[in-house]
């Protein structure tokens, strides 16, 4: 037996900061067994110029995951440290999602640099007519444009410091939306008159979280997911401490839905499941083929699969 138990994760910033969460969450929860993070680059890391809203159907699915997959397969890593969003709902044979932990805020984030031209009335006033909005995310441009019609929406890829400095270097660029669970793990915050504060921040960019009614998450947006080798119970108990019940069972019904759709992380879909007095609700939109349908269903939290499963059925 190994001494030590390998965490796998991405070498991003914010793939960092969560791989260290969970090493701090095992060492305090294990204090006798030794943990470390190993270092993958993954296709998506490599590959920069790649479409993520239209990707090359000779890439792999996962993206940003299939190394990391690789090592638990081989033996080279004991744990995968993913943002859940990124995890394909199948998963390689002989692996499966050991975890799901507590839940950040999954709301989006509207950020932009640029003020002017004539700021729009009703949806989205911080962005003139005819506004041009960066973002690779299919969810996030059918959304925009349901709210924007009058919207340009351009592809941008990069950490979240480059983006930031793209949107101020690029006079073209007026805004971009980023997950406000990466920003609050990163350092970034908001200040009171919507500056955007944090490392590496260009002076002059704000930023507003966008509520739900105008923005619908992705499917395990701001949580982390933990992958594991099927029967190991070794990591099986690590898991158990890590493991976050309403989490879990809110990214059971989002993951049944996607799966359902047959759906992958490039598909116009956004969910968001809430448990309130043991019941768990599951709201639902769809984009695809450009057509848009939403559904919502409420049921016993522990039935959270099969209430996605519904969800799709009624989008499909």
């Amino acid at each position: 037996m190994k001494d030590s138990i390998i965490i796998a994760t991405r070498g991003s910033a914010l793939a960092l900061v969560q791989a260290n969460q969970i090493l701090d969450a095992c060492r305090a929860a294990f204090p006798d067994k030794a943990f470390e993070i190993q270092t993958f680059k993954t296709t998506g890391d490599k590959n920069l110029t790649a479409s993520l809203a239209n990707p090359d159907k000779s890439l792999p699915k996962g993206l940003f995951t299939k190394e990391l997959e690789v090592a638990l397969l081989n033996g080279e890593a004991d744990l995968a440290v993913h943002s859940l969003k990124d995890l394909p709902t199948a998963l390689p044979d002989g692996l499966t999602l050991g975890a799901a932990t507590k839940r950040e805020d999954p709301r989006d984030t509207l950020v932009w640099s640029h003020d002017d031209g004539v700021a729009a009335e009703g949806a989205l006033p911080e962005l003139p007519q005819g506004a041009t909005l960066a973002t690779s995310s299919t969810r996030r441009k059918a959304q925009m444009l349901k709210l924007r019609p009058d919207l340009n929406i351009v592809e941008i890829r990069g950490n979240v410091a480059t983006r930031l400095r793209k949107l101020k270097e690029q006079p073209e660029l007026h805004a971009t939306i980023l997950a406000a669970a990466g920003l609050k793990r990163l350092g970034y915050t908001i200040a009171d008159d919507g500056t955007l504060r944090g490392d590496d921040v260009p002076e002059g960019v704000k930023a507003r979280r966008l509520d739900f009614a105008e923005m619908l998450p992705c499917v395990g947006q701001a949580a982390i997911g933990i992958e594991i080798r099927e029967n190991d119970p070794r990591i099986e108990e690590v898991c158990a401490k890590l493991n976050c019940a309403g989490t879990w069972a809110c990214v059971t019904a989002e993951r049944a839905f996607l799966a359902g759709l047959g759906g992958g992380c490039a598909t116009p879909v956004a969910a968001r499941a809430t448990i309130d007095d043991g019941l768990l609700t599951l709201k639902a939109i769809s984009f695809v083929d450009g057509e848009f349908g939403e559904a919502e269903i409420m049921g016993d939290v522990d039935a959270a699969a099969g209430i996605g499963e519904r969800v799709a059925i009624e989008l499909r």
